[in-house]
């Protein structure tokens, strides 16, 4: 009581005061203007200005560089609205590979639409530097196979283009620091002579399973294990195996985003490394609701394959995740800014990566997928430049490969594959 009659006070004394003349702050004579203060007598009125305001909201926070004419990404948005599973496979080259970008917008959509688990991850690193956030890794004792970069040209590589042989011995270690996972789903190669493996959950055995079979065909098999396990052991324990991946799930509804990050890899991996058949039935598999294809980079240092080759190999293989998945949305991705330090000193754009995302644009209108240009997104021509001079730096010396501040999303410039900052509980497919 005593501060109020202080603070009326003070708002009174220039007033009285003539001294204080120039420190008025309220003018007493306005006060009954207050409660003249004229209400809307329509409420058809104010209902209009609210969709109004909230039209152009949505203008406002639609992305511009996202291009979905043919409303390819409804699918995909459709199954956000309504309330289960959602299924993400994301394809791309080093910049995935650690899992920057991709773990960003996955934290960014599990955090709206709830969280369904850590999703697809290798049985073991084929590069130091891969990693799935959230997921800690180790094994020991495994033949890898890269497709595209294998002297196995069976093309027989699972959802995450690499595949791991390994006899008695061979071991895969995973440790969830998310302990609300309930399953995980191992993926292999079921063959003749095929051997078998076991899994354990904090160390006690939850299963096993035997890869034999009359004919090589994709194989999976699943393990429940209690609820507040964290570590997981796979082992192969009898024969020889050919395993593909963990998928670690959650029984609740939600997003599941698996990054498959191949390193040094072009869309070719896509259009003729992978087994039509075989990658056919992984997709169908795994039944993702959006499939994001992002490569680029690699290829933007071959003018020649850019303007005789990169059009048709993205054509081709867009068309045959569309054979697989007559349904699925997909989303071209266009690579990010590549730098090149002339002999002056300055750091330029590469002259071949505007053409080659253009070309992507172009692929993109005619087989009827959404583009999302990432090139004009992050800033267009000579970005890596000015992202190498901020401090700190956004980007590695090669000036392709973002720092963890570069890749980290932002409000002005998005990396994920939704419209960012776009509340999507608020609109239907039809927006």
């Amino acid at each position: 009581m005593l501060t109020v009659a202080v603070f009326a006070g003070l708002l009174l004394l220039p007033q009285v005061a003539p001294a204080l003349k120039d420190f008025k702050s309220l003018d007493p004579h306005a006060i009954p203007q207050v409660w003249d203060f004229p209400l809307p007598t329509d409420i058809r009125t104010t209902e209009k200005t609210t969709e109004e305001v909230r039209s152009g909201r949505l203008q406002i926070i639609a992305p511009k560089h996202l291009l979905d004419p043919g409303h390819e990404l409804d699918h995909f948005y459709g199954s956000l609205l309504k309330g289960g599973t959602t299924r993400v496979v994301h394809y791309g080259d080093s910049p995935t590979t650690a899992d920057l970008i991709t773990a960003d917008a996955r934290a960014m959509l599990q955090k709206q639409f709830g969280d369904a688990g850590s999703g697809f991850v290798l049985i073991a690193r084929p590069w130091a530097w891969y990693g799935h956030r959230g997921v800690e890794m180790d094994a020991s004792n495994w033949k890898i196979d890269v497709a595209g970069n294998t002297p196995l040209k069976d093309g027989l590589h699972g959802l995450g283009a690499a595949s791991f042989q390994g006899s008695a011995g061979a071991v895969a270690h995973w440790r969830l620091k998310d302990t609300q996972h309930r399953s995980v789903e191992i993926s292999y190669l079921a063959q003749p002579d095929g051997g078998a493996f076991e899994v354990e959950a904090d160390g006690q055995k939850i299963g096993e399973a035997d890869t034999a079979a009359e004919e090589r065909a994709p194989g999976f098999a699943t393990f429940q294990f209690p609820a507040g396990s964290k570590s997981f052991t796979l082992r192969v324990t009898r024969g020889s195996v050919r395993l593909y991946g963990a998928d670690f799930r959650k029984p609740g509804p939600g997003v599941e985003y698996s990054s498959v990050g191949i390193n040094g890899a072009n869309i070719t991996l896509l259009s003729h490394a992978m087994n039509g058949p075989h990658w056919s039935e992984q997709l169908r598999h795994y039944n993702p609701d959006l499939v994001v294809i992002a490569f680029g980079t690699n290829e933007s240092g071959y003018a020649q394959f850019v303007d005789s080759t990169w059009g048709k190999e993205l054509k081709a293989a867009v068309h045959r995740i569309q054979a697989a998945l007559p349904d699925v949305s997909i989303l071209l991705m266009s690579p990010m800014d590549r730098g090149e330090r002339k002999t002056g000193g300055d750091i330029e754009t590469l002259a071949t990566l505007p053409r080659l995302v253009n070309i992507e644009a172009g692929v993109a209108s005619e087989t009827g997928v959404a583009f999302f240009n990432t090139f004009q997104a992050m800033g267009g021509p000579g970005t890596m430049a000015r992202w190498y001079s901020a401090e700190p730096r956004l980007v590695g010396a090669d000036f392709i490969h973002p720092m963890p501040g570069g890749g980290a999303p932002r409000s002005s410039a998005s990396f994920c594959t939704t419209p960012c900052g776009m509340d999507l509980t608020s609109i239907s497919c039809d927006n």
